[in-house]
């Protein structure tokens, strides 16, 4: 488990520093959506951070909206799909605690998909695995085509990629 480094206190904010050094946590980021793919992907990673001591972040992705000529319209549903992945990523978080994890770190992002996950790695290399949920049935959606293809050889981290036909039992014991 990571050690307290130091606590400072900056004007009304407390700041805390990790060890990371000294730390052998484990962090697995999991993309959050309304899909049962994103499901379990959850479940693998809480899972898994719980057996390893580790932690989960929890990233929801809202699309870039095509440009409306009427800004308020625009502005309306970019906040619609931002309070819906909100909510997408709390109740994720309130699942985890109620489990008995630890709080998972939680951000939204807007834009390419793709792209934001490869920023997100970038910004946070203390990510142990990237976890994707495949379908049950059909192709593979496009973060599990690109980070298991042709963006595989790029990434910082593993990528696991849990199968839809996957049961509770099984997920519990590959975990």
């Amino acid at each position: 488990m990571a050690n307290w480094r130091r606590i400072l206190h900056e004007g009304a904010m407390w700041r805390i520093w990790w060890d990371w050094e000294d730390a052998a946590l484990r962090i697995y980021l999991v993309i959050i959506d309304e899909t049962e793919e994103a499901l379990l992907a959850l479940r693998f990673a809480a899972r898994r951070a719980a057996k390893t001591g580790g932690l989960v972040h929890l990233v929801a992705l809202i699309p870039q909206q095509e440009f409306n000529t009427f800004a308020a319209v625009q502005a309306t549903i970019e906040q619609e799909a931002r309070s819906r992945a909100e909510t997408l990523l709390t109740a994720a978080a309130g699942n985890l605690l109620a489990e008995g994890s630890k709080m998972p770190s939680i951000s939204v992002r807007q834009g390419e998909g793709v792209k934001l996950v490869g920023e997100y790695l970038t910004e946070h290399p203390e990510v142990s695995a990237l976890v994707l949920g495949a379908a049950r049935e059909g192709g593979p959606g496009p973060l599990v085509a690109h980070f298991t293809g042709s963006g595989s050889g790029a990434l910082a981290c593993p990528v696991f990629v849990v199968p839809g036909s996957l049961s509770e039992d099984e997920i519990e014991r590959l975990s």
